[in-house]
């Protein structure tokens, strides 16, 4: 019996049992260190999109509607931006109103945003103070063309950051004619009209 348990001994510690065993540990050890490499790379690749978001220059865009209907989400993340500086505080707002209206009244018929996102606060006679209802709008871009081409320009469209799923490839900025939409540092502001 002492015979078998020497046997079992020498066996542990011959030559080949070793090289078995570090042949099994070598490819283990190779193995976790692709993981980690990988898993270090895959990390790296998030935190590089995590730093770069997609953003609308208004200098490019056109309003040609795609904002609203390109989108993945279900309402889009693209909203109004109104620049207050800009705003001429109209009585007769291209962005608020139709073109041709037969009366200035706050009928449905007579407003250029579908949905009622445009909300005007009378200042004084005859100005006028508009904001952008954030929930309500679609992101059409009717109201910023008719202030681009009756107005000022105060209005425009923005891709929303708290919003934005920040797909790899934004369907909007592949359907966008003039390609204002690009991805952009984070440590960037938006590109704001204020100024």
């Amino acid at each position: 019996m002492e015979q078998k348990i020497e046997n079992k001994n020498e066996n542990k510690n011959s030559p080949i049992a070793r090289r078995k065993f570090l042949r099994v540990l070598g490819t283990a050890v190779a193995g976790g260190s692709i993981l980690a490499i990988s898993g270090g790379l895959i990390s790296r690749a998030k935190g590089s999109e995590v730093s770069h978001y997609w953003q609308i220059d208004p200098q490019k865009c056109t309003q040609c509607g795609r904002c609203e209907t390109e989108c993945v989400l279900q309402v889009s993340a693209v909203k109004c931006i109104h620049a207050n500086k800009v705003c001429g505080y109209c009585d007769l707002c291209g962005g608020y109103y139709r073109s041709n209206v037969k009366e200035l009244n706050t009928a449905a018929e007579n407003l250029m945003c579908p949905t009622g996102a445009i909300q005007r606060k009378f200042v004084e006679d005859p100005y006028f103070e508009y904001s952008i209802d954030e929930s309500l709008c679609n992101g059409c871009g009717k109201c910023v063309k008719g202030c681009s081409s009756f107005g000022n320009g105060s209005l425009y469209l923005q891709i929303k950051r708290d919003l934005c799923k920040d797909c790899n490839e934004c369907a909007i900025a592949t359907a966008c004619p003039s390609n204002a939409i690009t991805r952009v540092s984070l440590d960037k502001p938006y590109k704001l009209k204020d100024e």
